[in-house]
């Protein structure tokens, strides 16, 4: 009964038209992570959910530094606006200061000639409509056959890997969770530009609940607050 009800979940969650799902976000006003490295706290990640008739807009900010002996070894502040309508995506736009590094991304989708255009500090050209800005928050990202850099535009070939539904607890309280191992489809990159994210939804609500990843220490993403 269980391997059922898991394949029913599965059948809903993978084949159901592009950018259906954002109707499960229609109340969705706000969401804030905070974000641990090798367990310890450096920073948060905030969304606004902003809405004008058919017009969704998702403001996010991430701001996070890694200090050690009171010095900044380490800072980083993104802002990003994400733009739909009709729950149909149109427009994306980020700035990064990176360690006083400048990186930028901004694309807009060509309807007409189904394609993407993008703008970014790592690449300029054209993508699949339906490839998907890898920010997170937005669960279609788990059928997108690449995802595009939310900080510079780099298009990532990806393969999904859904690893099953269990309960994981954040904040003392215990979700049920489909949780979902994200990997770059080009084994030939090199390790620091290769894909290896794992992502927990709620199982009912499909609001974005974790994320981990090794890159120089073990990185979360845990879900704080929501509204």
């Amino acid at each position: 009964m269980k391997k059922i009800l898991v394949a029913i979940i599965l059948y809903f969650f993978f084949n159901v038209n592009s950018f259906s799902h954002l109707q499960h976000y229609s109340d969705l006003k706000y969401l804030e992570y905070d974000l641990y490295r090798n367990n310890s706290l450096i920073g948060s990640h905030k969304y606004q959910f902003i809405r004008k008739g058919d017009n969704l807009s998702v403001k996010s900010v991430v701001n996070f530094k890694i200090t050690k002996l009171g010095v900044d070894l380490y800072k980083y502040f993104a802002e990003s606006t994400e733009n739909y309508h009709k729950n149909v995506f149109e427009s994306f736009n980020s700035t990064t200061v990176q360690n006083k590094k400048n990186k930028y991304v901004k694309i807009k989708s060509n309807a007409t000639e189904k394609k993407l255009i993008i703008d970014g500090s790592s690449y300029k050209g054209d993508a699949d409509i339906n490839f998907m800005v890898g920010t997170w928050w937005n669960h279609e990202i788990v059928k997108a056959k690449a995802q595009i850099s939310a900080i510079s535009g780099r298009i990532i070939e990806q393969k999904v890997i859904f690893l099953g539904k269990k309960q994981i607890v954040i904040n003392d309280k215990t979700y049920e969770a489909l949780h979902f191992k994200f990997l770059s489809s080009d084994e030939t990159l090199p390790d620091n530009k290769k894909l290896n994210t794992d992502i927990w939804y709620d199982a009912e609500t499909l609001i974005w609940l974790k994320a981990q990843f090794i890159k120089q220490g073990n990185w979360e993403y845990r879900l704080k607050k929501l509204n």
